[in-house]
């Protein structure tokens, strides 16, 4: 599924190629899993709106929309697993899967594909804003951050994951986190001290901006707005190299499972 760091390229590179053109026309599959929304309600909020912003919340995609007479609107798109938002020609073929298509004011198409139909689609109209459901990771301060984790007794890696507490991080940046912290991910989050917390802190936020710069993780079907693939796979220490030698001290990672999640991390460098 994409994280953080996906997410955040995708609707990057969106925003370069689509801000400030206008939405004529709209197309929708009629496959009921991918609209949260109604699609009439899509096609009739989306259509003859221009696009002011395409940002990440979370990981949730957010379209503020400007709409003439009308009060402003959110398109809110979550990539679930296999979901992709690629900017095409009109002449390229749809690839198999497409749910969605914006055609817009300069000729192009914008066009929701998801073969596994776990990503939704929605809209927010009128004063609701999408805010997501948990803090920011990218943003949130150490002092913050320490105290998200106060008298909790899941275990770090499980409350990373949790969405309410911080939205946006997943299965690889909570476990590339913790190897680069140094913590063990079973570790109970209320129990460690202010400055292991201090130094999560600082090492989700140097794995999420780095993440970000290299246009995030292809592991699976993830590719940005052009369909071109990420780059930070190639900077895992930890997150699918269970067996393998760790790269510090040469010792074999070990997979368990933490939060139902599949977890890999170093018996000697994590603590």
């Amino acid at each position: 599924m994409p994280e953080l760091p996906e997410v955040e390229t995708v609707a990057n590179g969106v925003d370069a190629r689509v801000r400030g053109r206008r939405i004529q026309r709209v197309w929708t599959s009629g496959k009921p899993q991918t609209f949260k929304s109604t699609e009439t309600e899509i096609v009739a909020t989306l259509t003859g709106a221009r696009i002011e912003l395409v940002r990440r919340v979370g990981k949730t995609i957010v379209m503020d929309l400007l709409r003439t007479g009308r009060k402003p609107a959110q398109f809110l798109v979550h990539l679930g697993m296999t979901g992709r938002l690629l900017v095409s020609q009109p002449e390229v073929p749809w690839p198999a899967h497409t749910h969605a298509v914006l055609s817009l004011s300069d000729g192009r198409e914008l066009r929701f594909v998801d073969p596994r139909r776990f990503g939704r689609l929605s809209v927010l109209t009128g004063t609701a804003v999408y805010h997501g459901p948990g803090k920011e990771p990218t943003t949130v301060s150490a002092d913050e951050f320490s105290h998200l984790f106060k008298g909790r007794r899941l275990a770090i890696k499980a409350a990373l994951l949790n969405q309410s507490i911080l939205h946006g991080v997943g299965n690889i940046y909570a476990d590339e986190s913790l190897f680069r912290a140094g913590i063990r991910p079973r570790r109970q989050a209320g129990k460690l001290t202010r400055a292991q917390l201090a130094t999560l802190h600082g090492a989700l936020q140097q794995v999420l901006a780095q993440a970000i710069e290299l246009g995030g993780s292809s592991v699976s079907d993830y590719v940005d707005a052009d369909g071109v693939r990420g780059f930070f796979q190639l900077e895992h220490k930890v997150y699918s190299r269970a067996g393998q030698p760790c790269i510090r001290c040469g010792s074999v990672l070990k997979k368990i499972i933490v939060g139902g999640r599949t977890t890999v991390y170093c018996p000697i460098c994590q603590h």
